[in-house]
């Protein structure tokens, strides 16, 4: 057993300490002595230094735009405008500038035309219908400027377009229908009308019309069952047509 011990003794005593960490340099065992001289055999130069760091050339290769510039494209299509911006406060009044001189003078207008159409007209006769229709025509003619209504047709002829008013009176015989028409073309537009009555009375119908040009516009007696007519006498006159331009058409 002590055999065993003493055995064992130089093996712990070789193992190194876990508390001092082993030396990282390493020496060779011929370090102390001295180098070899020059010319010895045994004599080696030390290794060269590293050539020191040389830095890089870079090559940058410049293209000139000019030489490789084409010819100029055709303009481009105009694009849709974008939306409005926000409109921005008003600024502040600028000063008056400096007063202009004054300009030369103009050429002189045309003289202030304004459009003029009207008539009245009267008849002095009775007048009782027959079996078809027939105009009322005038004898007597007190305004026709400039001259658009016919006392041989008993008519009025558009010359100016616009609207017009016009206005017919009558009166009645005793005993007689009145039966009149005012017309507009072919058309009857309003009517004129009193039954018969042991009185004469005075009757009256105004309108206003929207005429174009060679429009026509007259008084139609109407033919009835009953006797139609309508008085009046070489002293006084009781019949009368009017009509006048109210406001010409503006084209």
């Amino acid at each position: 057993m002590w055999a065993c011990f003493l055995l064992l003794l130089p093996l712990v005593a070789c193992v190194a300490s876990p508390s001092r960490p082993p030396s990282r340099l390493c020496k060779r065992c011929c370090d102390h002595l001295e180098p070899p001289a020059a010319g010895s055999a045994h004599f080696q130069p030390p290794p060269a230094s590293p050539a020191p760091y040389q830095p890089t050339t870079e090559v940058h290769t410049i293209i000139n735009m000019t030489i490789l510039k084409g010819d100029k494209g055709d303009r481009g299509d105009k694009g849709t405008p974008g939306k409005a911006g926000v409109e921005g406060t008003s600024g502040f009044r600028g000063p008056n500038g400096p007063k202009g001189s004054k300009g030369h003078s103009g050429a002189p207008g045309d003289a202030c035309k304004t459009a003029h159409s009207s008539f009245s007209v009267g008849r002095r006769k009775a007048l009782h219908s027959v079996d078809y229709y027939q105009p009322l025509v005038f004898d007597t003619v007190f305004v026709n400027r400039p001259g658009h209504f016919s006392m041989f047709k008993g008519k009025f002829f558009c010359s100016l377009p616009g609207v017009y008013y016009f206005n017919v009176n009558i009166h009645t015989w005793n005993f007689k229908e009145t039966y009149l028409h005012l017309m507009h073309n072919t058309k009857e537009q309003v009517i004129l009308y009193a039954q018969p009555s042991e009185r004469s009375i005075m009757q009256s119908q105004s309108v206003m019309l929207d005429l174009a040009a060679d429009d026509e516009v007259w008084v139609r007696l109407y033919k009835r069952e009953r006797e139609n007519a309508v008085y009046s006498d070489d002293v006084d006159v009781y019949i009368t047509f009017n009509g006048y331009l109210v406001a010409p058409s503006s084209h």
